[in-house]
C-alpha cells in the first residue's frame, strides 16, 4: 500500500505542471506580458565630498481579477495628460468604451475613438480603436492595482486602473510606450 502511494504522490506531481501549461491559454501569457512592462525598480545611491544621497522608487503591479465584470465599469484617466476612456461593461459582458486623446502639439486638436470587439478575458481588454476620422489600431490593455513605494520601507500607494500598451505618444520631448488609465473616484 505504501509503495502505491509513494507512486501516485509523484505522478501526481509530474501531472501538475503539465495540466497548467496545456490549460494557459493566450489571454493570461499576454497579461503577464503588459502586467510586467508596468513594474520599475531602481535603487541608486550616490556619495560625493562625503554627501550621501539615496534615491529609491518602486511600482509594483498586479492583475485585479473581478468576479462580476460591470466591476470594471467606470471613467478613466491618465493624471495631467488629459487621456480619457470611459468603459461600460453589461451584464453579458459585453464591453462598450469610448475615449479621448490629447493631440501631440497644441496646433492639432484631440482625437475621439470608440474601442470595437471590446472583450474582458481574465484581466486583459482587448479591442480595437477606432478613431471618429475611420483610422483603426490595436488596442490592449490589463485591469491593475499598481503600487508605488518611495523607500524600502514605505507602505506605498496603491491606485486602480488600466494599463495600456502599444501607443507611442510624445510628452514634453519624451517617448512613451504605455499608460496607465487611473479609474477616476
Amino acid at each position: 500500500m505504501r509503495r502505491f502511494s509513494t507512486i501516485t504522490f509523484f505522478l501526481v506531481l509530474w501531472l501538475i505542471p503539465a495540466s497548467i501549461t496545456a490549460q494557459e491559454p493566450g489571454s493570461e501569457q499576454r497579461t503577464r506580458e503588459i502586467l510586467a512592462s508596468f513594474n520599475k525598480s531602481k535603487h541608486a545611491v550616490k556619495e560625493k565630498h562625503g554627501i550621501r544621497i539615496e534615491k529609491y522608487k518602486e511600482i509594483r503591479s498586479e492583475p485585479v481579477l473581478r468576479q462580476d465584470v460591470r466591476d470594471y465599469s467606470g471613467t478613466y484617466d491618465v493624471p495631467d495628460l488629459g487621456y480619457r476612456l470611459t468603459i461600460q461593461v453589461a451584464r453579458d459582458g459585453g464591453v462598450e468604451a469610448e475615449g479621448y486623446e490629447p493631440a501631440g502639439n497644441d496646433s492639432q486638436q484631440g482625437r475621439r475613438f470608440t474601442l470595437r470587439g471590446a472583450k474582458i478575458q481574465g484581466a486583459l481588454l482587448s479591442a480595437t480603436k477606432v478613431y471618429d476620422d475611420g483610422k483603426a489600431e490595436k488596442f490592449e490593455g490589463v485591469f491593475i492595482k499598481r503600487t508605488d513605494f518611495n523607500s524600502p520601507t514605505d507602505v506605498g500607494v496603491s491606485s486602480f486602473g488600466l494599463g495600456v500598451v502599444g501607443q507611442q505618444v510624445e510628452v514634453g520631448g519624451l517617448t512613451l510606450d504605455k499608460l496607465f488609465y487611473q479609474l477616476k473616484q
